[in-house]
């Protein structure tokens, strides 16, 4: 009680308010610490920067300003996610504390994360950074060494790998050179050699080879429906051997998504393989998406250009496969937060692979199925109507004898079927002008101007209709897998034989769901 009393008594009201008086007067010193508040809705990582940026620029040698300092990140109504902001914030402070002089930074767009010691790390989203800074005008960049070679990706941008805020400092002011990164296009685009397995280890199925042929060919969707142990998982697996390289736009579409979460493999600059995504069946919603705080790709669009392959696919949440409904007709996915709204390119091959009944032995011809009909049908109706009529080609996959098993190996059948794949897609691309550049994305009116039908084929495919209660969504799908079957044929006129066999791929759509 007697401190509080002597607390109250060491202060006196003026006009002016309350103000210290006597020894404790004496004693105190007004100084100001030095502070650094961020402003314009920074993001954890942003915040946790100003102990980096003081630690980094007393370590660097230089002084911190001893006085309250204030970063404005605007525009001040978008969030600011990530330590890309501590290189540009430590040189803000240095030239607003007048220890470099203003108007040396100018022209640069300065990115990294700094340590504590000075050092400058590598960061996530470099590669659509700098592209967005170049479609901006500017042209010259700092990047941390590690970051480098993906940004001198981006044409016109002049990337300068730094290793520390010493070198960035010393290259400004003029006191050391440093060349522009420049990479080797030729060099990197030259695909490393396939580690997805061979046709050739898959025993038998030559329908299901040859409907995966189709598939790759026109870059259509596939449902594949069997027993466990029949291979379905297998040939999934060997999809990616028969697909085409990609050109240099797709990799740097798929590269942007990789770097932009993270996902680029140390040394990694360019994404020259087509990404083949098997997420879990116990992902959720938002990983199928993409989302968070701050929006970010989903499983669906990290597999842009490549393959999403979902194995057991009755078992995955409901939200999560009516999501791709959206993405798989429009070839991107548009995810909307609090914080803002983004668009990422989506364009994939779905193939999925699932058991015809919940003890999976349903139609099976050597193994008596234990589940009811009433089960059955609860289980196949976990798939959608709208999901199933995108599905261009369903597949049921047969149990595989015992001469089969026992057949041995024979020569490497994927690079015999990728030359007839990428012969295909070149029809394709003499075709298309535009994002449409495989069958599986014409448009109704690329349908009506490239799916010329000789009169049987006409009739054929008439009945077809008529017999399997087919939608317009199905007709128009059958047709562009006609005609990547007449491409595969060298034919510029879908006859009865390609409209058969594509016809033949909706089977499973009749005598499962109907």
């Amino acid at each position: 009680m007697r401190s509080s009393e002597n607390s109250i008594s060491a202060r006196r009201f003026t006009a002016g308010g309350w103000r210290s008086s006597g020894r404790l007067a004496a004693r105190k010193k007004w100084t100001i610490s030095p502070t650094i508040e961020i402003v314009g809705l920074p993001g954890g990582a942003v915040r946790e920067s100003k102990d980096r940026v003081r630690a980094a620029i007393r370590n660097a040698g230089y002084e911190f300003p001893p006085r309250k300092i204030t970063v404005n990140l605007a525009p001040a109504d978008l969030r600011k996610e990530g330590p890309a902001y501590d290189l540009p914030i430590a040189l803000g402070v240095l030239v607003g504390s007048e220890q470099v002089p203003a108007g040396l930074d100018a022209g640069f767009v300065f990115l990294g994360e700094l340590s504590l010691d000075g050092s400058i790390r590598g960061v996530h989203g470099v590669l659509p950074a700098v592209l967005a800074a170049v479609n901006a005008g500017f042209r010259r960049l700092i990047v941390p060494e590690a970051n480098a070679g993906e940004a001198a990706l981006v044409d016109k941008a002049e990337v300068f790998p730094v290793r520390d805020i010493g070198q960035v400092l010393r290259f400004l002011a003029g006191e050391e050179e440093i060349a522009p990164f420049q990479v080797n296009l030729e060099a990197l685009l030259k695909v490393p050699p396939d580690r997805h397995p061979d046709f050739a280890e898959v025993k038998g199925q030559p329908t299901a080879k040859r409907a995966l042929e189709v598939a790759a060919a026109g870059g259509h969707n596939v449902l594949m429906l069997g027993s466990p142990g029949s291979g379905k998982t297998m040939l999934a697996r060997c999809l990616p051997g028969i697909l085409p390289d990609m050109d240099f736009a797709e990799a740097l579409e798929v590269t942007m998504l990789y770097s932009l979460s993270g996902l680029l493999e140390p040394g990694e600059v360019l994404i020259t393989r087509r990404p083949f995504r098997a997420p879990h069946h116990t992902t959720s919603p938002v990983a199928m998406v993409g989302g968070g705080r701050t929006p970010r790709p989903g499983e669906i669009s990290l597999a842009h250009q490549g393959v999403l392959f979902l194995d057991e696919f009755p078992e995955f949440k409901r939200e999560a496969l009516e999501a791709l409904r959206q993405p798989l007709e429009d070839g991107a996915i548009t995810v909307s937060r609090v914080a803002g709204s983004c668009s990422f390119p989506a364009r994939i091959m779905l193939v999925a692979a699932m058991n015809p009944c919940p003890c999976g032995f349903f139609g099976d011809t050597r193994k008596e199925c234990a589940c009811t009909p009433h089960q059955i049908q609860r289980y196949i109706g976990r798939i959608s109507g709208p999901l199933l009529d995108r599905m261009d080609i369903q597949l049921e996959i047969p149990r595989l004898e015992f001469q089969e098993l026992t057949a041995e190996t024979g020569v490497a059948e994927s690079p015999r079927i990728r030359e007839r794949v990428e012969a295909a897609r070149e029809i394709q691309r003499a075709r298309f002008s535009g994002p449409a550049r495989c069958n599986a994305r014409m448009t109704v009116r690329e349908l009506r101007r490239h799916c010329r039908l000789t009169r049987e084929a006409r009739e054929l495919f008439g009945q077809a209709f008529r017999m399997l209660e087919l939608s317009a969504r199905a007709h128009d799908r059958i047709l562009r897998v006609a005609r990547t079957i007449a491409d595969l044929d060298g034919a510029e006129t879908i006859d009865s034989r390609h409209i058969g066999e594509a016809v033949q791929y909706r089977s499973l759509d009749r005598k499962y769901w109907r």
